[in-house]
């Protein structure tokens, strides 16, 4: 049987810890003028894959 292979641009866009999956958040790429500096410092923080995806994240990454 061949080995698995992990998704690679899953790869690049999550981090495992200890007990979850970190992610980025979306809307901080670009047409950042109009944000406010609270809503950017709040989407710059650390974001968490929601419990209802975590099983389809680490079957992508192959755990």
């Amino acid at each position: 049987m061949p080995k698995m292979k992990t998704n690679r641009g899953a790869a690049k866009r999550f981090r495992v810890k200890k007990n979850m999956i970190k992610r980025r958040a979306a809307f901080r790429n670009h047409i950042l003028t109009k944000k406010s500096p609270d809503r950017k410092a709040r989407l710059a923080g650390p974001q968490h894959v929601d419990d209802t995806n975590i099983n389809s994240v680490k079957s992508l990454l192959c755990m």
